[in-house]
């Protein structure tokens, strides 16, 4: 799961639509000058199969035996943590000033809602005593 692959941008699918408006012959010409490059290296005695631009990826890196069920978990605990660790480094973490505007916000909110539910339970408590009694 290591690499990512990047999303186009809106104005490069806009682009991409006013091309194909336009006429044939131009973009016969753009497509003829256009290399595709793959992000996996491929070695010389391999040639690139099918018109995606990505190829397999191969994996170098030596498995733990697969007779050994606890190196394989082992190994994928490591890999999960590898990733996690990745993804953390992605994370735009809010400022202090930031935490601390959404933690009163929430205890604010969380009290004005306590005061309404205590609020209607004690109407509610003496609605029902007096229908009791």
């Amino acid at each position: 799961m290591g690499r990512l692959q990047k999303k186009k941008t809106s104005s490069t699918k806009k682009k991409n639509k006013q091309s194909s408006a336009g006429n044939a012959a131009p973009q016969a010409k753009a497509a003829s000058s256009i290399k595709k490059v793959s992000l996996f290296a491929v070695s010389s005695g391999e040639s690139q199969k099918g018109p995606g631009l990505f190829q397999k990826k191969v994996s170098i890196k030596p498995r733990a035996a697969s007779g050994d069920p606890q190196k394989r978990y082992i190994e994928k605990s490591l890999q999960f943590l590898r990733e996690v660790k990745v993804e953390l480094k992605k994370v735009t973490w809010p400022s202090r000033k930031q935490t601390i505007g959404a933690t009163a916000v929430v205890i604010v909110v969380v009290m004005i809602i306590s005061f309404f539910l205590g609020v209607v339970d004690i109407g509610l408590s003496s609605l029902i005593r007096i229908v009791l009694q």
